[in-house]
């Protein structure tokens, strides 16, 4: 049993901010989110009341960065601007981490899909080098996401050994996924609870909980808009057990339920959480 926790930026259960929902929330800011995640590129550089929005919420909680668009895989430069900008990002709201897609999204423009990389070993030195000039710019570790993924350019390496790969090599953390875990799982034919038991315990810094649509017996699409999945909410149980209590954060991005809807799925991670906890106790 992994039990770490200075590991972890923060504790408990965190729902993703966004702002349809940010006006609900300044309402009433719920006792039962202990933290918040929001995507930077969505926020930089904005002032005038969406800043003062933030902040509000900055002040009352712990908050992380889950990037959009610094498509780590690219084959286009670096954009070493944007990372500059997350740092003074971080800085200037006391963000606790940030951590990206391990995909890529573009070359010479956007492309506003999150696309796989190859997994080859060429492309875990190509990405390493990225990550760590990232790192060496903010001058702290990043973590990267495991990613739902369609159609693969290249399978030389597994999804597994290319992952814990790239993770070694550019000695950065992970932020797993538990809800892409189970849609890759369906997609590609591999046993979810096997991938999860594979993962690196001591790099691990947090988890994301998400909903997937289904469009064949065969086939999910990670899509943010739907419930949490009841698949996706056995394999976050098996993940507590493997790993202890990790800190978990709930997304949706559109398609948002009522609000107490909501914050039961929040309420649901803290009750798995708060039931691994009194089992390690009683086991201790």
């Amino acid at each position: 049993m992994h039990d770490k926790q200075s590991q972890y930026p923060v504790q408990g259960a965190g729902l993703g901010l966004r702002r349809p929902i940010a006006n609900k929330l300044m309402a009433s800011p719920p006792d039962d989110v202990d933290f918040m995640e929001v995507a930077p590129e969505n926020w930089i550089h904005v002032g005038g009341a969406l800043a003062k929005k933030l902040r509000f919420f900055t002040e009352r909680y712990p908050f992380l960065i889950h990037g959009l668009s610094l498509s780590i895989g690219a084959p286009s430069p670096l954009n070493e601007q944007l990372v500059r900008d997350i740092k003074g990002f971080m800085a200037e709201h006391d963000i606790r981490l940030y951590s990206e897609h391990l995909s890529y999204c573009g070359d010479d423009g956007q492309l506003y899909d999150l696309m796989p990389i190859p997994f080859t070993e060429e492309a875990v030195a190509y990405v390493s080098r990225r990550v760590r000039r990232v790192q060496d710019i903010l001058e702290q570790r990043i973590a990267l996401e495991n990613v739902s993924f369609y159609a693969p350019l290249a399978t030389s390496m597994s999804e597994k050994d290319f992952l814990l790969a790239v993770l070694e090599e550019s000695d950065c953390d992970l932020m797993l996924d538990i809800n892409n875990i189970i849609v890759n799982s369906i997609n590609h034919r591999y046993d979810a609870r096997t991938f999860l038991q594979q993962m690196p315990a001591d790099r691990i810094r947090y988890f994301h909980l998400a909903g997937h649509s289904i469009e064949a017996e065969d086939l999910r699409v990670d899509t943010h808009g739907n419930p949490v999945d009841e698949q996706a909410w056995q394999l976050l149980e098996e993940a507590y057990a493997l790993f202890g209590p990790v800190p978990t954060l709930l997304e949706r991005d559109f398609n948002f339920p009522p609000m107490e809807e909501l914050l039961d799925e929040v309420r649901r991670i803290k009750q798995l959480q708060a039931a691994t906890a009194k089992r390690q106790a009683a086991n201790a």
